[in-house]
């Protein structure tokens, strides 16, 4: 990898768009390959400078301030972060190579790499892959999305690595290569911020098949419009195409049919694991996640006893549908990683005695217009609405013209703990599972589900 990565840049003027955790892990391998070379950092923060790893290096130069991005018209390749929208970046000339972390990895190891990307349902899906393959005794690397860069596992890496790579609509946005088992689980609206349109956000998420070639397996939900929709707009993918489907009596060449998840390959119709032998993971949404990993490690060489014993031994992810534990008599659930309303249906359809939930946080200008016939007909008695997303919530859902739930509005997730204890009848459920981002007052959603559980769990 340090070969090609010599050989890629050699004689280039390179910037780094972006100096976090990404920026910082190309740095790193750059700076090992070339302990010379000027290496430029372009970032709107200021404080990058004051870096206590890069005061001592007299080969960076910086560039920095609200206009910053304006000037990569100077370098020969440009590598970007993944938080940095597109939107937010000059018109390239001919003459700039903008690459990614990301596309570079995929380059040299995408053979070895098993992608997984969807708007919801990756990470959990991306974890079970890995779980399965090391359990199956194969040797495998999680990276990616879930906060590992690649290119911080590449001394890791031998011939027959499996490397599950969980990526976001950032990471794909402007790739040209991809792994050889590309995952796409859904696309819902999300992330509308930091693209020009809804449809340049799928088209990202698309990009996880795109570039795949002939010997490549896409692993695609065929139940889910937006994938189907852009497929048929689009000239087919040269890739082996593997779409799945929960529908009853499909006949997609993955599918659930009573209970087996039966995988069609050439004239062989295999039974890669029966749902009802037991599964730690909670919904229908779950069982889409499990079709799909399942595939995918049998596609990497798991033998069909390794992805069941895998499937039954695995744990649910934290703030995914968590249970929190019994408190104030009343039954408490985390599922902050619900960041739009589908997520939020399915953890209510999920759990299915929800008397509380909690919706909002920050608002990004989601169409919610789904979620009101569901609530009404949920047999939820209370919500509790928080953040700008939570009063235009409740503010639609009262002109649809509801009358029978009880709306509450709090300032804050001391507030949104009280009122939830007061009015959520005993033995069941109050479920957090807002619907919205959680930026307005936290730093992730990782942050927003640990205060909430913390906030629970007070001394009685």
């Amino acid at each position: 990898m340090k070969e090609f990565i010599k050989t890629f840049t050699a004689n280039k003027r390179i910037a780094l768009l972006g100096f976090g955790r990404e920026g910082r892990s190309t740095y790193r391998l750059l700076r090992d390959v070339f302990p010379q070379k000027t290496i430029t950092i372009i970032d709107e923060n200021e404080d990058v400078r004051l870096n206590a790893d890069l005061i001592l290096d007299q080969y960076l130069a910086f560039i920095t301030g609200k206009d910053c991005m304006g000037s990569i018209g100077n370098f020969d390749i440009a590598i970007k972060s993944p938080g940095i929208p597109s939107h937010s970046l000059p018109e390239i000339s001919n003459g700039l190579q903008l690459t990614s972390q990301t596309d570079i990895f995929l380059q040299y190891y995408g053979k070895q790499v098993i992608g997984i990307t969807g708007t919801k349902g990756k990470s959990t899906t991306s974890s079970l892959i890995y779980h399965i393959l090391k359990n199956a005794g194969k040797h495998a690397l999680f990276v990616g999305n879930i906060g590992i860069p690649p290119f911080d596992c590449i001394n890791e890496i031998k011939p027959d690595t499996s490397i599950v790579m969980e990526l976001s609509s950032h990471q794909l946005e402007f790739v040209t290569h991809a792994p050889h088992i590309s995952v796409l689980l859904n696309i819902f609206q999300e992330h509308l911020d930091h693209y020009n349109s809804y449809k340049d956000y799928q088209l990202a998420k698309l990009n996880i098949g795109k570039y795949q070639n002939k010997g490549d397996y896409f692993i695609y939900n065929n139940d889910n419009e937006a994938i189907v929709n852009l497929l048929s707009e689009i000239c087919p993918f040269e890739t082996q195409m593997l779409p799945f489907s929960i529908i009853p009596n499909s006949s997609a060449v993955l599918r659930l049919n009573d209970d087996q998840i039966l995988l069609t390959l050439g004239d062989e119709i295999l039974n890669l694991y029966d749902t009802s032998a037991g599964q730690p993971l909670k919904g229908q949404h779950n069982v889409y996640n499990i079709l799909a990993a399942a595939t995918s490690c049998y596609l990497r060489g798991a033998t069909i006893d390794e992805i069941g014993a895998g499937i039954r031994s695995f744990k649910g992810l934290e703030h995914r549908i968590e249970f929190v534990g019994e408190y104030f008599g009343i039954v408490w659930y985390n599922d902050s990683i619900a960041t739009i309303p589908e997520a939020t249906i399915e953890a209510v359809k999920t759990l299915k005695d929800v008397d509380t939930l909690i919706l909002g946080g920050f608002d990004r200008g989601i169409d919610y217009s789904i979620l009101y016939p569901f609530l009404i007909g949920s047999g939820i008695r209370n919500i509790i609405f928080v953040g700008e997303a939570g009063k235009r919530i409740k503010q639609e859902f009262a002109l649809f013209g509801q009358k029978s739930l009880n709306l509450f509005e709090a300032a804050d997730y001391v507030q949104v703990v009280q009122i939830a204890a007061e009015q959520t009848q005993k033995g069941r459920i109050c479920l957090l599972s807002p619907a919205a981002a959680s930026y307005d007052m936290f730093k992730n959603f990782e942050d927003r589900g640990n205060t909430f559980k913390k906030l629970i769990r007070v001394p009685q």
